[in-house]
């Protein structure tokens, strides 16, 4: 969900999830700590701030201008976890939530209305928390993509059965026009949205038995120029590094939200 539909400087058209259904195409944050959650992530991926329609409780991370993230001060409040949440385009926030209801997953809240769109948060049939965004997104789409995540990555016990959860849910790799691409590679599901690769889904070794102490979440990835330098800058300022190696590191914010760091590819 969008906390803040106000168009960036420049641009004069939106676009609708129509045309991107089935892709991610936000992420967004439960924070406890408003001020010390904007501290830590302008340290540590040079984000700006600027205050969102929604209210005090919200607040929109840009980078050049361009929105990339939302972060919301209502983990306490609404009894929620703290952690990154990617949301899905769909073209009809209610049948989605439906079609996830069938097939055994929950919806959290919503959908509920957030003008310009409608939104709910859900969870898969084992857990993982995601949400759905029904209506107008930026007209650069491509440029909200390259400034924020480089894609997302679903670790879950079985990866072919979370694919059919999703698939059916978000329309992909279905009859319409312009769905998202599902292919198997190198050990994962990996989802293509217009070519690029925005999601993958992961469940470890084929026949390993599932790690009962990992719960199935969803992993935010942030593309950037110097992964260590981000490592750095976490410990500095109250997060922690999880795992590091040359072109990545698993990261922990100050309020305990986990994300990864990814080498920004060449272009």
């Amino acid at each position: 969900m969008n906390h803040d539909m106000k168009l960036p400087r420049g641009t004069t058209d939106v676009v609708s999830t129509h045309s991107v259904f089935g892709a991610p195409c936000w992420v967004s944050l439960a924070s406890r700590d408003l001020e010390t959650t904007e501290g830590f992530y302008t340290a540590v991926l040079g984000w700006e701030w600027r205050p969102a329609k929604l209210g005090d409780r919200f607040r929109m991370a840009v980078v050049d201008d361009t929105p990339v993230a939302g972060i919301a001060a209502v983990a306490t409040m609404w009894q929620m976890a703290v952690a990154w949440t990617p949301y899905f385009a769909v073209a009809s926030a209610d049948e989605a939530v439906a079609r996830a209801q069938e097939r055994g997953g929950t919806a959290a809240v919503g959908p509920l209305s957030f003008p310009p769109g409608r939104a709910a948060l859900l969870a898969d049939r084992d857990g993982a928390a995601f949400g759905i965004w029904e209506g107008e997104l930026f007209s650069d789409w491509e440029s909200w993509r390259r400034a924020s995540p480089a894609f997302i990555r679903l670790h879950t016990r079985d990866a072919f059965d979370a694919a059919i959860f999703y698939g059916e849910i978000l329309d992909w790799a279905s009859d319409r026009p312009g769905c998202c691409e599902v292919t198997y590679e190198g050990g994962e599901v990996v989802l293509r949205s217009q070519g690029e690769i925005v999601a993958r889904i992961e469940s470890g070794a084929l026949g390993a038995a599932p790690d009962p102490t990992i719960r199935p979440h969803w992993q935010v990835h942030f593309a950037v120029s110097d992964v260590s330098a981000c490592a750095r800058a976490a410990e500095i300022h109250g997060g922690s590094v999880l795992s590091k190696t040359g072109d990545e590191a698993v990261l922990r914010d100050p309020d305990g939200a986990q994300f990864t760091v990814t080498s920004r590819p060449a272009r």
